[in-house]
C-alpha cells in the first residue's frame, strides 16, 4: 500500500480489525520512510458494478461518491456515523446482490432514498430534492405533503 504523504510503496500493518459489522478490515498502517500513520479499510467486492446514466452514458461504479452523496443529506443530522457505514454497506451489498452488472441511477437512487427514510426523514427530504431535481419550493411543498399521513381534517 503506496504511503499518502511520502508515496513510499513499503508500509507496514500495525494493527487489523473487522469493522461495519464484519464486512469490511480497518488496517492502522505505518510508513517506516517518514512516519506517517494511516488507515485503510478492505471490503469484499463481489462485482464490478457499472451505474447506466439517465442518458445513456455509462460509468464505474464509486462507493465514495454514493458515501458523499449520503454523508451530505445526513450533514448536522443526529446520526452516528456507524449508523451511516452499516447503511452504505447495505446499499452497496444490495447493489452487488441484484445480480446484474449494469445498474440504472434510478435504481440507485431508490435504494438511498428508501435507506435514507428509515433512518432520517430530513436527509430523506433532503436527498430526494437533488434526486427528484427540485425546482421551486413548490416541489417541496408536494414531497413533504406527501410524507404526512393523512390527518382528520384533511380526510
Amino acid at each position: 500500500m503506496r504511503c499518502p504523504f511520502c508515496g513510499n510503496v513499503d508500509t507496514q500493518v500495525k494493527d487489523s480489525r473487522p469493522a461495519e459489522d464484519h464486512v469490511a478490515i480497518r488496517r492502522r498502517r505505518f510508513c517506516p520512510a517518514c512516519g506517517g500513520r494511516f488507515t485503510t479499510y478492505e471490503r469484499v467486492q463481489l462485482r464490478d458494478l457499472v451505474v447506466v446514466k439517465s442518458n445513456g452514458r455509462r460509468e464505474d461504479f464509486d462507493r465514495d461518491k454514493l458515501e458523499r452523496s449520503i454523508r451530505i443529506a445526513l450533514q448536522k443530522r443526529p446520526v452516528e456515523p456507524e449508523r451511516m457505514d452499516q447503511m452504505i454497506s447495505g446499499i452497496v451489498r444490495r447493489l452487488e446482490s441484484l445480480g446484474e452488472t449494469d445498474i440504472p441511477s434510478k435504481v440507485i437512487g431508490e435504494i438511498v432514498m428508501e435507506a435514507l427514510a428509515r433512518i432520517d426523514t430530513v436527509a430523506y427530504v433532503r436527498f430526494a430534492s437533488v434526486y427528484k431535481n427540485f425546482q421551486a419550493a413548490d416541489d417541496f411543498e408536494d414531497f413533504v405533503h406527501e410524507l404526512r399521513p393523512p390527518g382528520p381534517a384533511e380526510e
